[in-house]
């Protein structure tokens, strides 16, 4: 059984798609249960392409391709998971603010997310402040993410911490901006908590956060 789930690994690396998807439904119908499928095959794939990036070993392109292979394998075990006693290890609410519909970046670090074990709530493009701020209300994240590729609607961001301010819940979440314009410099300019400059980066900070949460609540 563990021949397929290193299949599986390898497809999410080597970015194919079609046998991702193909090897998930080979380990489910094995027997292997959908929390080990998703961290010893999917999210172990995930992780060796993200390193890599880090490395510059891989580029753009190729994530993006391992990200949807990942995604067509996590997409059949989502139900599994969702019978099961799978707990993700904190909520992520992500979107591209309003005036922008650049997307590849948000949607790679939406498919690391998922692959560290979080829960995503992905608004996709031209996201308003009140929708940002709605999205917070109702699924309680732990974190928000915003990304813009303009130097035009980076302010958004600031307005939606503004509004956060306003309904007295920024101090409940932690926020993490990115973007080619956005630099650590603005992040602190507008009181965001973090920066990503890159999607890996991103997703080490948010675990660093979340890791801490941990250790303080014990």
């Amino acid at each position: 059984m563990g021949e397929v789930l290193d299949r599986i690994r390898d497809a999410i690396i080597e970015m194919k798609i079609e046998q991702a998807s193909a090897l998930t439904k080979e380990a489910l119908k094995e027997g292997l249960s959908a929390i080990e499928i998703l961290n010893q095959g999917l999210i172990l794939g995930l992780k060796v392409v993200g390193e890599r990036f880090r490395r510059d070993e891989i580029f753009l392109p190729e994530v993006m391709l391992s990200a949807r292979a990942f995604k067509a394998g996590f997409e059949l075990l989502k139900p599994k998971l969702l019978e099961g006693n799978y707990q993700p290890r904190a909520k992520v609410v992500l979107g591209t603010v309003a005036g922008d519909v650049h997307d590849i970046g948000k949607n790679i670090v939406a498919s690391l997310l998922e692959g560290n074990g979080y829960q995503v709530i992905d608004l996709g493009v031209n996201v308003s402040k009140e929708s940002f701020v709605q999205a917070v209300e109702k699924h309680k994240p732990e974190v928000l993410g915003m990304s813009t590729l303009l130097t035009t609607t980076m302010p958004e961001m600031e307005r939606v911490i503004l509004e956060l301010k306003n309904k007295a819940l920024r101090d409940k979440i932690k926020v993490i901006i990115g973007g080619a314009p956005v630099s650590q410099e603005y992040a602190e300019k507008i009181q965001a908590d973090g920066y990503g400059e890159d999607a890996q980066q991103g997703v080490e900070i948010i675990n660093k956060w979340i890791e801490e949460r941990g250790s303080s609540n014990e």
